[in-house]
């Protein structure tokens, strides 16, 4: 019977090659050996080119099965080697200045139990960056280069029983491959899957709901067999469909429809397909607002009896892209509130911890989105479950280039080996989760505009309708004769990034293609940080490194939230946006992404100072910043003032009214400051120390109340918001004291005593009224006592250089947040303890459940 086992546990790493390999062990050289693991997901097969008879695979020292590795650090996956390091300045701030780059190596030994000598045994990986080559035993096994995929190699032919069995895996970063900060390692779950001889193949089954109501639903299962024994057989297929509990997330134990059963044989070291259909009464559909979930269980059955059991869940549902009327599930009309999310965690790096993933979801959803882009490659497998759980809909990139390089080492390299197989597995992976509403073919590929552009978007759209003809193909284009050229034909449904201006005169020009906002705003701002005086043009707003949290300032290509909505309110047609970003990530901190010359960035008088002797002695001033500023949300979690108007848009129901700028600004008094309002309400009336500003409505294209004549003064200010002529929300600004104190805050105070789960606790600087101290950068620092650990540690800061290892961290704009697990098997209680001089300290206990 299968099992799939998580095998992320006990391996040994190092990071640096072998010895004595000179270079053979590089894509050129293993290429022939490689291809041969994608050609399952290829029409036709690579891997039997006709130099791979004759090149042997080398062995290297790392792989043998008596190599000695007790040396090599011990560890648990998921891992990240690039975010455990220190930031280094003349790293490159593109890719977060972390080292993520190299060769590095894992090993692990395990033993077959004597129940699994008939059967078939696979490693798979959700994800290892990048280039990744498997030896089994001193024996090379197979292999995947791009890193965002998730394969599997068949480690059956080179196991033995009775001794263990030794697992060796080689990654190889190149530099100049990212144009964002990648991580390394294997940075995604790993699982051991056992099998018997004749079993559902991988990702082999596909369900879809061709017809669907409220009355009935029909269910299509397309189920692939692989039989790698030495005999043909004859099995019988039967599914039963349960539905999944809204609580434990477990189905229920009685199936609500199952099917007739299907006979078929498989032929010895063949696949046979087998298709079923089953009918169910009054289902319960997935929606946004409801994201009920099935589970299919096929079983397998041979003259033996059950040999094979394997489960799918997925959802009821329909879609359908209007070119007029915008985007329908099971019928309805839904606006897609998107952003687009990176793959990092923050401080956590790229290593999959479930916790933050579900941390970030959660945080997305208070804001009101409902839509999630993959940017811009296929995602993990867990962001896609939580997805289904949360009525999160989809777009599923799988490619940042094609064939014409954006960096020197990207995945160009490998486009023309493996764009069909790296394609045709991201779709067979996800096709089953009903939160995928389109695939994405592509970013901003340079072949918009050249000849072979259309032919290939072509071809990769043929490949995806191969593979699932139920949703449509898009694409995220960024230049303006993309649109225009014939290559917008390529694709079902067009996405535009950063064009909002081009709307209008596509859906004249294309009446039949549906089109969208793929990649929209991108402003910038640190959050808590304001720069006066407060300017229209949207490229000023810097100082010190930082950008303005007006939100009224963005690179050349992009716009306000303002402008994109405007945008989007002109015409129904339009399905909705996907901002960039929902989170921060690690890498590209526009508009700082290389070192200046510009002496206008400093606002205080002796880092200027600072920095003219810099420029003086070097050239240049060397800028720090490593992480992005394009975020809604702040690297740590923090929302920024951004956050505001998009709850305010996308949750038009929820009464809330946010104020900015803080009312901290000694040496103002006096002076202009605007003030700038966020409400789902209508109107609003702005007070300072009891004092009426005004009151003033939303006009058309409105979606912020400004009061720009405010002139400062130290106090309480207020602003009432009202909605259809009642009060609605209120906030407020207070001028605070001096910081007294530090608070501690969580998430929740419990936490599992498995080793994987996270608490996330945030320091809060207060003033003696216990009021946030908006302005501090107090040196914090951070103890823990009790069976657990510090795991990082953040604020938000994207200039800030200290390790994410350390569990010492200034506070950036009175906030800093850490990130705390316990050890596996714990009992006893954590306690999290936060100091700085001066200041009060604080503690919090977290209760360990068993």
């Amino acid at each position: 019977m299968r099992v799939r086992t998580p095998f992320n546990d006990n391996w040994r790493f190092t990071y640096g090659e072998s010895s004595g390999l000179s270079g053979s062990l590089d894509y050129a050289s293993m290429r022939s050996h490689l291809l041969a693991s994608g050609d399952a997901f290829r029409e036709q097969a690579l891997g039997a080119v006709p130099e791979a008879a004759d090149a042997a695979v080398p062995s290297p020292d790392f792989a043998a099965v008596d190599f000695d590795d007790s040396s090599w650090r011990h560890l648990n996956l998921p891992h990240d080697w690039g975010v455990e390091g220190s930031f280094e300045q003349s790293y490159p701030g593109e890719t977060g200045k972390l080292k993520w780059w190299g060769v590095a190596w894992y090993r692990k030994a395990f033993n077959l139990e004597p129940e699994d000598e008939n059967g078939c045994c696979f490693l798979e990986l959700d994800g290892a960056m990048s280039y990744a080559m498997v030896w089994v035993n001193g024996e090379f096994a197979g292999g995947w280069p791009y890193g965002y995929a998730s394969f599997r190699i068949d480690l059956t032919p080179f196991l033995k029983q009775g001794q263990p069995n030794q697992i060796a895996i080689r990654l190889d970063n190149p530099e100049d491959s990212s144009r964002w900060y990648p991580g390394g390692g294997i940075y995604r779950n790993v699982w051991l899957v056992k099998t018997p001889r004749v079993h559902v193949d991988q990702w082999g089954q596909f369900i879809q709901t061709p017809e669907v109501s409220t009355e009935q639903a029909k269910v299509s299962l397309r189920t692939q067999l692989r039989n790698a024994g030495s005999s043909d057989e004859l099995v019988q297929v039967r599914t039963k469909v349960y539905p999944v509990d809204d609580g434990s997330g477990l189905a229920v134990d009685t199936p609500v429809a199952e099917s007739a059963g299907v006979a078929v044989q498989v032929n010895r070291d063949r696949s046979a397909r087998v298709s079923e259909e089953i009918f169910i009464t009054e289902p319960r559909l997935w929606s946004t607002r409801h994201p009920n979930l099935y589970r299919a269980v096929t079983e397998v059955e041979s003259a033996q009896g059950v040999i094979d059991r394997y489960e799918t869940q997925f959802g009821i549902r329909s879609i359908r892209f209007d070119p007029d009327q915008g985007f329908f599930l099971n019928g309805q009309r839904i606006r897609m509130n998107g952003v687009c999310q990176h793959h990092d965690l923050g401080a956590l790096g790229s290593a999959l911890h479930l916790p933050a993933l579900v941390r970030q979801l959660e945080i997305l959803r208070e804001m009101g989105v409902n839509a999630i882009r993959t940017s811009h490659n296929p995602p993990a497998p867990e962001l896609l479950d939580l997805c289904d759980q949360y009525g999160l809909l989809v777009i599923d990139e799988a490619f940042d280039t094609w064939a014409h390089a954006k960096k020197p080492n990207d995945y160009h390299r490998l486009f023309p080996d493996w764009a069909e197989a790296d394609l045709r597995a991201m779709v067979r992976r996800d096709r089953n989760h009903p939160c995928i509403v389109l695939w994405s073919t592509g970013n901003e590929i340079a072949e918009q505009v050249t000849p072979e552009g259309a032919v290939t978007s072509n071809r990769l759209t043929a490949i995806v309708r191969s593979e699932d003809s139920s949703r449509p193909v898009t694409i995220g284009s960024n230049i303006p004769e993309g649109a225009s050229n014939g290559f917008q034909k390529t694709v079902d449904v067009f996405g535009f990034n950063y064009k909002p201006h081009m709307y209008a005169d596509f859906r004249r020009d294309n009446p039949v293609t549906p089109v969208y906002g793929s990649e929209t705003a991108s402003t910038i701002s640190s959050r808590g940080e304001y720069v006066f005086p407060v300017e229209q043009d949207p490229e000023k707003g810097r100082a010190n490194f930082h950008m303005s949290a007006y939100d009224l300032y963005t690179p050349p290509w992009a716009t306000t939230p303002d402008a994109e909505f405007r945008a989007q309110d002109s015409d129904p047609g339009l399905f909705g946006e996907f901002v960039w970003t929902g989170f921060d990530y690690i890498g590209e901190p526009t508009p700082y992404n290389a070192d200046s010359t510009n002496l206008l960035n400093f606002s205080n008088p002796a880092e200027r100072e600072r920095a003219r002797k810099e420029l003086e002695a070097l050239g240049k001033i060397e800028v720090p910043s490593r992480s992005s500023y394009f975020g809604i949300v702040d690297l740590a979690g923090f929302k920024k003032d951004r956050f505001f108007i998009y709850q305010a848009r996308w949750r038009p129901d929820w009464p809330m009214a946010h104020l900015l700028p803080h009312w901290n600004w000694p040496g103002r008094e006096g002076e202009q400051t605007p003030v700038h309002v966020y409400t789902s309400g209508d109107e609003a009336e702005l007070l300072l120390n009891g004092r009426s500003l005004g009151r003033k409505r939303k006009g058309s294209g409105e979606y912020r109340l400004v009061w720009d004549d405010v002139v400062y003064e130290p106090g309480l200010l207020r602003v009432v918001a009202f909605k259809n002529g009642k009060p609605w929300a209120e906030a407020v600004r207070e001028t605070t004291g001096p910081a007294v104190a530090l608070e501690l805050q969580t998430d929740r105070r419990s936490i599992a005593g498995d080793g994987r789960d996270l608490v996330f606790v945030t320091a809060r600087v207060v003033d003696a009224k216990q009021r946030l101290v908006p302005d501090a950068k107090s040196a914090l620092k951070f103890s823990l006592s009790g069976p657990g650990e510090i795991l990082a540690t953040d604020n938000g800061d994207p200039t800030d250089h200290t390790p994410f290892k350390s569990a010492e961290r200034s506070a950036f704009n009175g906030l800093a947040l850490a990130i705390v697990r316990c050890v596996t098997g714990a009992s006893e209680d954590l306690t999290v303890k936060v100091e700085s001089k001066g200041l009060e300290e604080a503690e919090l206990r977290i209760r360990v459940k068993q």
